[in-house]
């Protein structure tokens, strides 16, 4: 967008004010809170191997930068980056030169030191800050030769910018000739850096805010700044001088999720610069912070004590991963050793791994937890250069080694012009791998070679055989308490059980060893609210990844994680000996009875245990509470220090009349926090043994505040009690408490997966939760760094909760009929927790929309918003301020305020085609819009009915599992949406059971029949801020027309992740809220993750509006609104738009008996069984009367609050106020000032949409060149053959193109090969997207990742350009994640393709030369042949289609994931004339040499072939040719075979 638009926009010159004034990043206010910033980026590298040293590389480095433009981001101001830098060698020549300028005579090489420093603008106070620097410098014993102040241009910069743009200069140390060598000089100066923080920065000077040093190092030099790519070679002309000369030249340049003034967090830091997400960076810096007491290290003898802190609490998970890393190093380790341990290979599910490597990464697993995440790290010391990948392999990483000794290395392909015949291999970085350059060696020094180099430098494996116990090894307790069924029902209603308790969430976990499914969203009240006392976890909320990074899917890529525990005393991190793994060892986080037994018994020397028991006493109350937590803490200070206990167990045992237990979340939290502060964390294990632990959600609160293994034992007890009174059949005590800990393991699990976070060493003490309720003090003290933005109860309540239910349970006279409470938390229930939607209000609203009657609705919306009793929601304890009413007349008419109306995202497959169809007729009557869902749409639907109604979805949903999403889908669409997350269970994915999957539904997603349906969690090409953005930018070209919509799901920070979502482009953003509905869903989902969408939405308009970004995005939220009320509440709060999902359910008949996940819905909306399906009695007429009625009261409200309408209102939290006078004893402890706040913006600043965004297409390759070119073709059908250059720049080709020619020919697209266009070059994302029949794309070059994206129909051919000397099938021609959710088409790919190659393909025929980890994930149709190699984990979760991998090697059977498939030869004769004749077609493309070769030893080379089939999928096609043999043909043999299986009870795993 041009300067010109922009300013042209309404009060623009006010915006302008208000962003100049700001020179410093925002404080937290409000909502917002700094500490929630991500970034995301573009990294690259280019090496001279042997270490030569020229001014062209740092040019090729700039080069490689601007050329990852597109992977940075520009805020409100297109001149303003978010930043970018470059790292390079010490350029000795070029600062001699420089210094002499400034009258400073340098020494030799490695005799100074030099780094530049971030200043303060005022002369006086830059002086007074350097002289106090000089100081530090010399009382270290070195010498300051001088400053520089480095030249800087800043013409091409934006105001943001210039408004806090430091003054850069140049320091000079010399090394004190008494050190002993280079290195130690290096230490002194990262000892001063350490000083000058603390002692300038951290201090009151006047303008320390700015202090920064960029590196200060003898070795590297970083430039770096708040700049676009471009503009960092013209902001320094330094780096234009030929002197200016180096070996290796790092640059990243950044997207974060704010651009507010950030000059300091622009990368590289001093070793790295990181492309991702470190998940568990509170658990990380905790846990560092713990271990700084115990540092000691020969290298920096009595420095240690000035280094502290290691971790700049104001970095972010970047710098403090650098700051760690820089620490390790400098303490003696090597960088690759250093890297090993902070960021290991999954190592404890890896059956092949090499042993000495096994036994070194389970000893350093006894030094640190690892920091995980989804990360490309690049790291040098200005010698070695590397880069590394996290375990999942999330990150793109490519690189190209030439004959003349370069290496280039980049986020991706193509950023550097070379020579076809000068290139020697083209590689990738592979998950958990390392790739390293040593230019001293001269040399690229190979993965296995490194780690075998560092793996048996000592004998890790014997200190293991020596020290480390296994919980196995231990010997037998010689007695286990038994269970004492005369008072277990007082101790189960001391510690808060329900029925619901029993019924719902144990039996299945018991019975079967799975989690408790439900479904249809929660409409309960939040803890605070609640009139029942509930337990301390019900006030907290999962945080889950979205957007900045991906959730993980644990089930099928369970080889990534890992449950272990070990019990003790942490080593000393910089000094480690071999008894640092005196650890004791345990399989699961969950522990038996039994084994509880033995750890409780163990005395070995090192492994020392002591009993702290947690229980108050009842007579003292909230004093007792506060008083016992005290004791606790002394007790075990004293145990420690004095008794050198490492494993201290916290035990709720012993309840009875006059001893109440402390919340174990309480106990737990506040000894950790505290044993944090006093140093003494590390020295210490916590076991806890408690009664009040039952559920997933509390498992994985007590592992994330701290403890290392947790004993339920009155959850074993009620177990017990169960099969006593056959309440659970058929299975035995040890088996059912067998069962309960794989549930609950796997559970924790899956919640660390919505994080993103794959093992549960990292997760302890990860503190990814968020508090709802809870006052600070509380937080401070027990839960200290937990955010809680709306107040809540104390101490003395958290007292109270617990004293109610121990009442309950000891009552002052012993009754007869003492039973377990009801609960209704799950099911509505007469006596239960209360519900919005029950009997009542469920039958006023069916009444009054069937009657169209609305003071019907009326009392309906009474009944929902009057929470005087029942408090229920965050908004029933908002009251309006009326101001100067206004006559209702002249309110907007209905009819436009019901165009903001969309109903919410419900999958064809979760509900009834007649479901589906009411919505979408009923929304296109009111000129509203329908969601699609993630199903998919019939094709027939497209199409406007006869009497002019229209049953097409408005919305199209595009969510992870790409179901039926082709070219002719987003064609007809007005609104695409992304779907990040889903309220009822955010950072998950789903599944959709075989026995639903009904042939209809099967042809709509374009799948099989009764072959189960697994949507994975959103990180194939949505897993980072970047990536998004590229999606956003694919959807905006497959279909110019329709608006981008991204849905988020309301958590803390999630305002910033909006904001970035509107530097991605979109168009439209949805915050939902916790409580939506869904067909199916874990109950630990359903409850306990995300938020009221209150605090997300405000927390949303608050952030877009201090970026000055609120007036390009569309804010829309939803999640159980039910009442006109509701929705003036929203708008207030920011919205402009708004979704209905469970209402509209409601009044087309739905009762909320929450079967939806059984197919059982008595209503037939949730269902697809033809017989319950006859019983839908809902019209499209209901659905029109609800929304109706919902304006209706909208304009009455309008007009007494003084608004004509819906804009005028949007954001104006000035009419909301807190209500008056709330007696409720929990929450009158609410504080909503963060909710109402409003940033200081100028009046001028937009509160809502008023202009578009700017996505680019005109620059786009289709626009400038090829829908010119295409146009006979388009228009008249005519052959166009045509030859085109290509760069990686260049995204998205073909898709613009293609799109025009389905809208034109529609799913039919043109006859095979109608166009044919060759490339030459490196292709960018998503190559040939999308593309429908008719157009056939050859590049010759390479492509990077989500190439044939969606394929429609089209044909891709890939091979290397000619010239090209090295083995195509050994070389990488492809990125990551090819043909994701293609549905038709062809692909030949004349190389070798990188992780998740096919995933979720759907019906492409493709043919490709080896692939990287994770091939074939999900796949669920057509046919993948790969002509060699594949990686680990190949064919997860495959319901469909086949593959056929051509095994030379013969170890092909331990690198697939058997969960789904069968793997055999190929025998078949036809089978084999199709392979042969796609390896035929390969060849005819592509001329590989590699297909050549398989065809010409066929005979020998059939034989190495492996089919990979899907088991249910094999049943199914078995089943359709029984039908066909009885005569049966078309969808009649698909019925029969649909049916025949779903009765077979031999199904693969639940599907």
């Amino acid at each position: 967008m041009t300067n010109g638009t922009e300013r042209a926009s309404p009060g623009g010159a006010a915006n302008e004010g208000a962003l100049r004034g700001r020179t410093t990043r925002p404080e937290k206010q409000g909502l917002y809170d700094p500490a929630y910033e991500h970034d995301a980026c573009g990294v690259g590298f280019v090496v001279d191997i042997k270490g030569r040293k020229s001014h062209k590389i740092l040019q090729q480095g700039l080069q490689v930068l601007t050329n990852l433009d597109h992977r940075g981001a520009c805020g409100a101001e297109t001149n303003t980056g978010d930043g970018a830098g470059v790292l390079l060698q010490m350029p000795h020549q070029f600062l001699v030169a420089a210094a002499k300028k400034s009258r400073i005579d340098l020494p030799e090489p490695e005799h100074y030191g030099c780094g530049i420093v971030f200043l303060p603008r005022n002369p006086t106070l830059r002086r007074r800050i350097e002289e106090r620097f000089e100081q530090i410098v010399q009382s270290e014993g070195q010498t300051v030769l001088g400053w520089r102040t480095v030249p800087t241009n800043n013409s091409s910069l934006g105001d943001t910018a210039k408004s806090c743009e430091p003054y850069m200069r140049q320091v000079f140390i010399a090394r004190n000739p008494a050190l002993p060598d280079a290195l130690a000089f290096e230490r002194k100066l990262y000892v001063i850096r350490k000083r000058a923080y603390s002692e300038i920065r951290a201090s009151t000077m006047e303008g320390a805010a700015v202090w920064y040093v960029a590196s200060l190092s003898y070795k590297t030099l970083v430039y770096k700044g708040m700049l676009l790519t471009e503009q960092l070679g013209p902001y320094f002309p330094d780096l234009q001088d030929p002197s200016m000369e180096t070996a290796i030249a790092l640059v990243h340049s950044r997207f974060s999720t704010n651009t507010f003034p950030s000059w300091d967090r622009a990368h590289p830091y001093r070793y790295v610069a990181h492309n991702g997400e470190i998940n568990t960076v509170r658990g990380n810096a905790n846990w560092m912070h713990a271990r700084e007491a115990l540092f000691q290290a020969e290298a920096f003898g009595d420095d240690m004590e000035q280094i502290l802190p290691i971790i700049n609490p104001n970095g972010s998970d970047s710098a403090m991963f650098d700051n760690t890393l820089e620490l390790l190093v400098l303490a003696g380790r090597s960088l690759p050793h250093a890297m090993m341990m902070m960021i290991p290979e999954p190592w404890s599910n890896h059956q092949t791994m090499d042993d000495n490597k096994r036994a070194f990464y389970q000893y350093h697993s006894s030094l640190m937890e690892p920091w995980d995440g989804p990360a490309a790290i690049a790291f040098t010391d200005g010698k070695q250069i590397g880069a590394v990948l996290d375990r999942n392999g999330l990150r793109p990483s490519r690189y190209y080694v030439t004959k003349d000794g370069l290496v280039v290395m980049a986020s991706e392909a193509g950023v550097l012009d070379i020579a076809p015949e000068n290139v020697l291999m083209k590689g990738r970085l592979q998950p958990g791998r390392m790739f390293l350059v040593d230019t001293e060696q001269g040399r690229i020094i190979d993965d296995e070679e490194i780690k075998k180099t560092i793996t048996t430098e000592r004998p890790y494996r014997q200190w293991l055989n020596d020290h480390l116990v296994h919980i196995n090894d231990l010997p037998t307790a010689p007695e286990v308490p038994a269970p004492d069924h005369d008072t277990l029902l007082q101790r189960q209603i001391a510690f808060g059980y329900t029925f619901e308790d029993e019924r719902m969430i144990l039996t299945p976990m018991a019975q079967s060893g799975v989690e408790a499914v439900g479904s249809m969203g929660n409409d309960t009240p939040l803890a605070v609210l609640s009139n029942k006392p509930r337990l301390l976890y019900d006030y907290f909320k999962q945080l889950f990844a979205q957007v900045t990074n991906p959730p993980i899917d644990s089930i099928r890529e369970e080889i990534i994680t890992s449950a272990e525990t070990r019990l003790g005393s942490e080593g000393n991190l910089l000094n480690p000996q071999p008894a640092d793994c005196r650890r004791l060892e345990v399989k699961w986080p969950i522990l038996t009875n039994e084994e509880f037994a033995k750890v409780r018994r163990m005395d070995l020397p090192g492994l020392r245990v002591g009993v702290l028991p947690s229980l108050f006493r009842v007579t003292r109350g909230e004093k007792g509470l506060v008083k016992s937590m005290e004791e606790i803490r002394l007790m075990a200070r004293r145990l420690i220090e004095e008794e050198e206990v490492n494993v201290l167990i916290l035990s709720d045992r012993g309840v009875n009349k006059e001893f109440a237990p402390i919340p174990a979340l309480l106990a737990v939290a506040g000894l950790h926090h505290y044993l944090i502060r006093e140093g003494l964390r590390t020295r210490v294990s916590l076991v806890i043994e408690t009664g009040e632990a039952r559920e997933v959600h509390h498992f994985a609160l007590l592992i994330g505040y701290g403890v290392s293994a947790i004993n339920p034992y009155v959850a074993f007890e009620t177990i017990d009690s169960m099969i006593r009174d056959e309440r659970l059949t058929n299975i035995d005590h040890k088996t059912a408490c067998k069962n309960l800990v794989k549930a609950a393991t796997k559970g924790i699990i899956k919640v660390m997966a919505k994080m993103g976070i794959s093992a549960i060493q990292s997760y302890r003490g990860a503190q990814v939760f968020e508090a709802v309720g809870l006052r600070q003090d509380v937080i401070d003290e027990y839960f200290t760094w937990t955010a809680s933005r709306v107040g809540g109860i104390g101490m003395d309540v958290i007292a109270q909760e617990v004293l109610v239910r121990h009442r309950a349970a000891f009552p002052e006279r012993p009754t007869d009929r003492h039973t377990l409470p009801v609960g209704g938390q799950y099911q509505w229930r007469a006596d239960g927790e209360y519900h919005l939607f029950n009997p009542e209000s469920i039958h006023r609203l069916q009444k009054s929309v069937r009657n169209g009657n609305f003071n019907q609705f009326k009392e309906y919306s009474k009944l929902i918003n009057e929470q005087s009793t029942n408090l229920c929601t965050l908004r029933g304890l908002l009251d309006f301020k009326f101001g100067d009413p206004v006559p209702l007349e002249e309110v907007e008419p209905i009819e436009n305020i019901m165009k903001r109306f969309k109903t919410g995202a419900m999958s064809y497959g979760s509900i009834s085609q007649e479901a589906h169809e009411t919505l979408a007729i009923a929304m296109n009557r009111i000129g509203g819009k329908s969601n699609t869902g993630e199903g998919g749409e019939d094709p027939a639907r497209f199409k406007p009915m006869a009497n002019g109604d229209s049953k097409n979805s408005a919305i199209k949903q595009v969510a992870s599992g790409r179901f039926g999403v082709t070219s002719e889908y987003l064609v007809s669409a007005n609104e695409i949406q992304i779907k990040m997350a889903q309220g009822a269970k955010p950072g998950e994915g789903g599944q959709l059971p075989g026995t639903k999957v009904y042939p209809w539904i099967a042809k709509t997603r374009h799948t099989t029949a009764g072959v189960g349906l697994i949507s994975p969690p959103p990180h194939h090409d949505i897993y980072s801020i970047e990536d998004l953005a590229e999606l956003i930018h694919d959807l905006k070209n497959a279909n110019r027309h329709a608006r981008i919509s991204v849905k988020l799901v309301a958590e803390v920070g999630v305002g910033t992740v909006a904001a970035g979502v509107a530097k991605a482009h979109a168009d439209v953003v949805l915050v939902s809220g916790h409580d939506g509905g869904t067909g199916a869903s874990p109950q630990t989902s359903l409850a306990h993750a995300g938020l009221p969408w209150e605090l997300g939405l405000a927390e949303t308009h608050q952030t877009l509006v201090m970026n000055n970004l609120r007036s390009r995005i569309a804010v829309e939220t939803d999640g159980q609104l039910k009442t006109g009320r509701d929705v003036i509440v929203a708008a207030l709060l920011g919205a402009e738009e708004f979704g209905f999902a469970t209402a509209p359910l409601v009044a087309t008949g739905c009762i909320m008996m929450r079967v939806c996940h059984l197919n059982t819905c008595p209503a037939g909306i949730a269902t697809q069984d033809p017989r319950l399906r006859e019983k839908f009695a809902g019209k499209p007429e209901h659905v029109v009367n609800f929304m109706r009625f919902i304006a209706m009261e909208m304009r009455e409200l309008m007009a007494q609050l003084g608004f004509r309408t819906v804009d005028e209102m949007i954001g104006r939290v000035d009419r909301l106020e807190p209500r008056k006078a709330v007696n409720h004893w929990k929450a009158r402890g609410l504080d909503f000032s963060n909710l109402l706040y409003s940033p200081d913006s100028s009046d001028g600043t937009p509160r809502y949409k008023q202009m578009e965004q700017d996505h680019g297409l005109e620059k786009s390759l289709d626009m400038t060149q090829l829908l010119e070119i295409c146009k006979p073709a388009i228009e008249r059908g005519e052959k166009v053959v045509a030859e085109l250059p290509i760069r990686n720049v260049n995204r998205v080709v073909g898709t613009i193109t293609g799109s025009e020619i389905t809208r034109k020919y529609g799913s039919a697209g043109l006859p095979e090969d109608k166009i044919q266009i060759r490339f030459k070059g490196s292709a960018g994302q998503s190559f040939g997207a999308f593309l429908p029949r008719g157009m056939t794309f050859f590049l010759e070059g390479d492509a990077n990742d989500y190439l044939g994206k969606g394929l429609s129909g089209g044909k891709l051919i890939l091979y290397p350009p000619a010239g090209s000397t090295f083995v195509s099938y050994e070389n990488i021609i492809i990125g990551n994640v090819a043909l994701y959710g293609a549905t038709s088409g062809e692909a030949y790919i004349g190389g070798m393709a990188g992780e998740r190659f096919c995933v979720r393909n759907s019906g492409v025929h493709a043919v490709v030369e080896a692939v990287g980890d994770h091939g074939c994930e999900y796949m669920t149709g057509g046919r993948v042949i790969v002509l060699g190699p594949a990686g680990r984990n190949f064919g997860a979760g495959m319901s469909g289609g086949v593959a056929y991998v051509l095994d030379e090697h013969g170890d092909f059977h331990t690198k697939v994931n058997k969960e789904m498939v069968d793997v055999g030869p190929l025998e078949e004769p036809e089978e084999i004339a199709a392979v042969g004749a796609m390896i035929e077609r390969h060849y005819g493309y592509t001329k590989s040499a590699r297909a050549r070769q398989v065809l010409d030893n066929w005979n020998d080379m059939v034989k190495k072939f492996v089919r990979v089939l899907p088991r249910d999928y094999k049943r199914m096609l078995a089943c359709i040719a029984r039908a066909h043999e009885q005569g049966l043909t078309g969808d009649d043999a698909i019925m029969v075979a649909f049916e025949e299986n779903a009765k077979d009870t031999a199904r693969v795993g639940g599907n």
